[in-house]
């Protein structure tokens, strides 16, 4: 067995954590600074990792290999599976052109450009990123706005801007089931504290994208659609996170606050000439005055339709017993360890949810809308290769980090740099958010930045008497404002409406609002550290 130290240099914790730290510091210095690609970072992340491990530690070779590969498992199993599947459901579409009939249909909805991105960047985005996430919505929402009319640097800032709510819950729940794993807290406790933050988000992203489109103006004629859009989304989150399924929050979310700003009347109102002319600055496409037929344009909502079916059955309390039956529980070859106290290890025991894991349930979806879009068997199976080949580097990326990050929690350097932390005490409220912003910033992903941090929250939680639930949170929806100013981000922007070199202009636009918006939610978790907010935590 090995037992894991906290000062195992020199029974000194500052210096141990120093060591410990190495690893993080060096993924964060590749990809920040040296500009590395994310899975060369990852992957010398995790050498690093395994040799701080087996050197400083003494964690058996052995041992800390085989943690690796837990964490390289967990990162294909269930995360990518989730990952793949929803993408492969949104390449569809593409296939079939169901995918430009939706554009269409939103095209349609309203004529001005104040609600348009409202529709576009903040519902169908959210739409988008609990599908796709990995800057998908970043990059279709951009094309979007150009098409209908958009300067590509407003097109480009809107998008990004509202990539912000829903991205703690995107990728089917990806970010809160990663930080509930490597945190060792139920999915269920992490995704309702994560449903009682971001929600907030949510009220004052639609009103600051109404002011990006137009300023006071867009502010003061349209913020009655805004403010019922963005109340109707964090609703929606709130329930679906709360009482639902974390892997439902943004498709409901998204779903409810399109429904909401299209039934205010203010929101169906043709936009003043002036008002189209000031903001809609670029070529709009013709292709938006394409008719659809009905049919046609019922096809192109199945699919999501199907997935909302398909994960609310599973929550159906039988059906949810039964799909857990299939739940297979291994004990983990080569690993056995122990906390400083001398107790087992939750990492000592993988369990594979066969068929109640996210990813399967999206399969089971994504087969129902091949046949709802027409799809052959074969064209469908080539379209999911296609998918995970695109997604290759994506792979290698999510594994790595979970490999690493797997190898600093059961090596005991988590720990250390958690009770290290802890010497902030009260202040550990506020710096919280910022360590998963920054972990976005750099990494471009709430996936990663959960990984790498939420041991080490949840740690120096319990060392500073502060709520582990609160501030493992506290990372994903701190994180969520760094996705606007990552460079992976800002590149994806800059390509898809023909800025590419321009991530300068994007970035000095959009850090205000991310650190105005990191603020807020620094505020908001100190308030929800003490009475003040402390009632608003379940």
């Amino acid at each position: 067995m090995y037992v894991q130290e906290l000062e195992p240099l020199a029974d000194s914790l500052g210096l141990s954590a120093l060591v410990a730290a190495l690893p993080l510091v060096i993924v964060l210095v590749l990809l920040g600074g040296v500009r590395m690609k994310a899975h060369l970072a990852g992957l010398t992340g995790l050498l690093a990792a395994v040799l701080v491990a087996w050197l400083a530690y003494g964690m058996p070779l052995d041992q800390t290999v085989s943690s690796a590969a837990q964490g390289a498992v967990f990162g294909l199993f269930p995360i990518l599976w989730i990952v793949v599947n929803a993408l492969w459901v949104y390449r569809m579409t593409v296939r079939t052109r169901h995918f430009d009939i939706l554009r269409r249909s939103f095209g349609r909805l309203s004529d001005d450009p104040r609600i348009q991105a409202l529709v576009v960047a903040f519902c169908f985005g959210a739409l988008l990123e609990a599908l796709a996430g990995f800057g998908a919505p970043v990059a279709i929402c951009s094309v979007m706005l150009v098409a209908l009319g958009f300067d590509p640097v407003r097109a480009a800032v809107v998008s990004l801007v509202a990539n912000t709510a829903p991205v703690a819950f995107g990728a089917m729940g990806t970010p809160v089931v990663t930080l509930a794993q490597v945190t060792g807290l139920p999915l269920d406790d992490v995704a309702s504290v994560v449903g009682r933050q971001t929600p907030l988000l949510a009220l004052v992203v639609p009103l600051l994208l109404v002011a990006l489109v137009d300023g006071r103006r867009g502010l003061r004629e349209t913020w009655v659609p805004a403010l019922a859009c963005g109340v109707a989304f964090a609703v929606a989150q709130f329930v679906a996170s709360n009482y639902v399924s974390a892997q439902l929050a943004d498709i409901g979310a998204a779903l409810v606050g399109a429904g909401a700003l299209v039934a205010v009347p203010q929101a169906r109102r043709p936009a003043a000439e002036p008002v189209r002319a000031s903001v809609l600055t670029g070529a709009r496409s013709e292709e938006l005055d394409e008719d659809d037929p009905r049919r046609e344009v019922l096809r192109a909502y199945a699919p999501y339709a199907l997935i909302v079916a398909v994960f609310s059955v599973a929550q159906i309390p039988a059906v949810k017993d039964w799909l857990a039956q299939a739940t297979q529980t291994y004990d983990w070859p080569f690993l056995d360890v122990a906390d400083p106290q001398g107790r087992p290890v939750g990492g000592n025991v993988f369990s594979w949810p066969i068929v109640s894991t996210g990813g399967t349930l999206v399969l089971l979806a994504g087969l129902a809308t091949a046949g709802v879009l027409g799809v052959h068997a074969r064209v469908a199976f080539r379209e999911w290769l296609a998918t995970v080949r695109e997604l290759r580097y994506a792979i290698l990326t999510v594994t790595s980090v979970l490999a690493l990050a797997y190898v600093m929690n059961l090596s005991g350097q988590a720990a250390t740099i958690g009770h290290f932390v802890a010497a902030a005490g009260a202040g550990l409220a506020f710096l919280s958010p910022v360590l998963g912003w920054f972990g976005v910033a750099v990494s471009g992903s709430d996936t990663s930045a959960n990984a790498l941090f939420g041991a080490l929250q949840v740690t120096a939680a319990r060392e500073s008497g502060l709520s582990p639930e609160l501030l493992a949170a506290a990372n994903s929806s701190g994180g969520v404002l760094g996705k606007m100013i990552s460079p992976q981000n800002l590149t994806i922007a800059c390509a898809a409406v023909g800025l590419a070199g321009r991530e300068g202009d994007l970035l000095r636009k959009v850090l205000p609002w991310s650190l105005g918006l990191l603020l807020v939610m620094c505020l908001i978790v100190v308030g929800q550290s003490t009475p003040v907010l402390g009632w608003m935590l379940p």
